[in-house]
């Protein structure tokens, strides 16, 4: 799927379909086409919106996940958004739950799949490095149950990412940027209706991670996939949009 990324007043960013804002936030190593099967679906009944991180364009010393965060936050007073929908992968809801303890009062609902923001070794020890091409496309298909998610455009994609100097070194900040800002102490304060959807193969995020923010995080409930590994929607899209459809109706009915 082609999408139309538009370039305003600094942000690139997908906006499709309309009603309620469904915003979409990637991970570190993610794109768009990460969310392919969940913007196709939910684009019929929701302006889903996703904006591209600027993970390897900030300043070095400002590439954290706070930068992120404000980046998210002048993004959505740009586009004047009242509430939103906020899903997040990996890096993805470790940024989407900063930005909802930031802006409460917009969040509606808050969806979590293998987020970081808890588990320390989440992001810093195991991203792919340096290496040969067989050896990326080795690490990739790590983040998947099926290896075969991992397709030559995604290992391409990281190959390309591990060989650049500069984009290194900003993975490297973000990463520990990440490790250090962990939620625990401050999830309490999220009650609005969460929904965690964790692969019960992810070892880059495990299950036990999934139940933890589950534990913390008030109004949560957490569904758990089978044969899948970190990225539950793409592994499992067909599984992960009807649980995210349910939850999003069930709150749209109680509200």
């Amino acid at each position: 799927m082609d999408y139309d990324i538009k370039q305003e007043s600094g942000f690139s960013y997908l906006e499709i379909g309309e009603g309620d804002n469904l915003l979409l936030l990637h991970g570190l190593f993610g794109e768009l086409s990460n969310f392919g099967g969940l913007i196709e679906h939910f684009s019929q009944n929701y302006r889903v919106v996703v904006p591209v991180l600027p993970l390897y364009t900030l300043p070095v010393k400002e590439t954290t996940v706070a930068s992120l965060v404000d980046y998210v936050s002048q993004f959505v007073a740009y586009k004047g958004y009242d509430s939103v929908h906020v899903v997040g992968n990996s890096l993805g809801g470790h940024v989407g739950l900063l930005f909802a303890l930031d802006n409460a009062d917009r969040i509606e609902t808050l969806t979590l799949t293998g987020s970081s923001g808890l588990y320390e070794n989440s992001l810093g020890g195991t991203f792919p490095k340096r290496g040969t091409y067989q050896y990326i496309k080795t690490k990739t298909e790590e983040i998947f149950y099926d290896h075969k998610v991992a397709t030559k455009e995604l290992v391409d994609t990281v190959f390309e990412i591990v060989n650049d100097n500069e984009k290194v070194i900003r993975i490297l900040y973000m990463a520990r940027s990440a490790i250090r800002h962990n939620l625990r102490e401050e999830l309490h304060q999220l009650t609005m209706p969460s929904l965690l959807i964790w692969g019960k193969e992810d070892t880059i995020t495990p299950p036990f991670v999934g139940e933890e923010f589950e534990d913390l995080l008030p109004n949560s409930r957490l569904v758990l996939l089978d044969k899948c590994g970190h990225a539950p929607m793409m592994e499992k899209p067909e599984e992960f949009n009807q649980h995210l459809e349910c939850f999003l109706n069930e709150v749209v009915h109680e509200y």
